[in-house]
């Protein structure tokens, strides 16, 4: 089996080894880290369309995009078709693709009958879908559960509705929005959407080595795998993934000086782009994922939740690199 390019819309991503979108993961800083390993496409974390039509800093600052990362997708959720239309037509000199968020059941997000509470109403899908499209300069996607609940897994009635739409791509994560991210994912539903639709189908759900994606893309047929919690302070996930399915075989594992180079740039970047205490509190579940597993970890932890600093930051680092902790 072969990386190939995807085509979306006029988008071409070089391989089919995406990043998913997650919300307070996938920052430009993060990106910059899994652009930097070989992803063939990036997600943004969700942008909220109320928020930016509204005009909130925050909001817009989540929109960001380096052109050295490109091509990215700015995804989108929301209830009302009209700002979600304008908030896609506002991002449209950003992305190189919008993405709809139908799939996140967080009850935040569900409240506001965005996300995975659209998978209940079809009717409402296809105007929120359309209007997205209509306002859009550039190719708009999808992101879907398997449905609502067991009884009413609908992923390939609605990825036929999105592709009538004028969508040019669907993303599925195959469980339900009751089982939330319990249970196990139910890959079959991806080749179920693959055969209902014609435009590119991307799966996403429980690929946690480069031997899961493989076997994603050989028993679903989809043309793209996403990978989301797996790459939680391990990016090099993607250059193994790519590297598996190209040559058949995964590069050696980070050696200590590389993965500690690299959270040390992850870290910087945040200081840099997010502002010292900002970027740093936000660094501190990044710096434990990226060392869990580790021997002394209890011992860490309380330090990385104190973070406030890039010199607290730094000391932190200059304790691992001592052999302070070691890896089991």
């Amino acid at each position: 089996m072969q990386t190939k390019s995807v085509k979306i819309g006029n988008i071409v991503a070089k391989n089919n080894v995406f990043l998913a979108p997650m919300a307070g993961i996938t920052d430009l800083p993060y990106r910059r880290i899994v652009k930097a390993m070989g992803a063939g496409l990036l997600f943004s974390e969700m942008i909220s369309a109320e928020g930016l039509v509204r005009d909130g800093k925050n909001t817009l600052l989540i929109a960001d995009i380096e052109d050295k990362e490109r091509p990215v997708v700015l995804q989108i959720f929301g209830g009302k078709p009209s700002s979600l239309g304008k908030a896609a037509y506002m991002l449209s000199n950003k992305a190189d693709i919008i993405d709809i968020n139908c799939g996140c059941s967080v009850r935040k997000v569900m409240r506001s009958d965005s996300g995975a509470a659209l998978l209940k109403d079809s009717v409402r899908f296809r105007e929120i879908i359309s209007t997205v499209v209509k306002n859009s300069l550039v190719p708009v996607t999808v992101k879907l559960r398997s449905g609502w609940d067991n009884e009413n897994k609908n992923a390939p009635e609605l990825a036929k509705i999105a592709e009538d739409c004028g969508v040019s791509a669907v993303t599925l994560h195959p469980r339900t929005r009751c089982q939330g991210f319990g249970g196990k994912a139910e890959w079959r539903m991806i080749g179920e959407v693959k055969k209902a639709v014609k435009i590119p189908v991307i799966g996403s759900g429980d690929i946690l080595t480069a031997l899961d994606a493989a076997r994603m893309l050989e028993e679903t047929g989809c043309d793209a795998v996403m990978i989301g919690r797996a790459c939680l302070g391990n990016p090099w996930i993607f250059r193994e993934t790519v590297s598996y399915l190209e040559t058949g075989k995964t590069p050696i594992p980070p050696s200590e000086a590389e993965r500690l180079e690299i959270v040390r740039q992850h870290g910087d970047h945040m200081a840099a782009y997010k502002g010292e205490r900002t970027g740093i509190r936000e660094f501190r579940k990044h710096l434990l994922w990226y060392f869990k597993g580790m021997k002394g970890i209890k011992h860490l932890r309380p330090l990385a939740n104190k973070m406030e600093t890039l010199q607290d930051f730094h000391a932190i680092l200059l304790q691992i690199d001592r052999g302070m902790y070691a890896r089991i």
